[in-house]
């Protein structure tokens, strides 16, 4: 783990090297990016993990509600990954047509 941390402190320093305030502005904007889609990655699996996990209790309490309960464990997952390509089209958004640069 220390050395993940060492190698993405060695990356930001070339990611920092610019000279002007633009450059700060897009290395700032791919940071924040990558860390961004990253939580959000996070988050939508942990969403996941729990969301499956319950259809499945809930299947093995009433097998007669397994069918039920699948299509609503899909729509609850359709609602999870949307946030995620949320997240996704504001990093493409910061990256590509930054409103931060004039």
């Amino acid at each position: 783990m220390k050395k993940f941390f060492l190698l993405f402190l060695a990356l930001g320093a070339f990611a920092f090297a610019g000279e002007n305030g633009q450059d700060m502005i897009k290395a700032y904007s791919v940071v924040a990016a990558g860390v961004g889609l990253g939580l959000a990655a996070l988050g939508g699996a942990i969403g996941m993990g729990h969301t499956a996990a319950a259809t499945i209790a809930g299947t093995a309490r009433n097998p007669g509600l397994g069918s039920k309960l699948m299509t609503t464990m899909f729509i609850a997952l359709a609602m999870i990954e949307a946030q995620v390509i949320y997240t996704l089209v504001i990093a493409l958004i910061a990256l590509y047509s930054n409103p931060f640069i004039s």
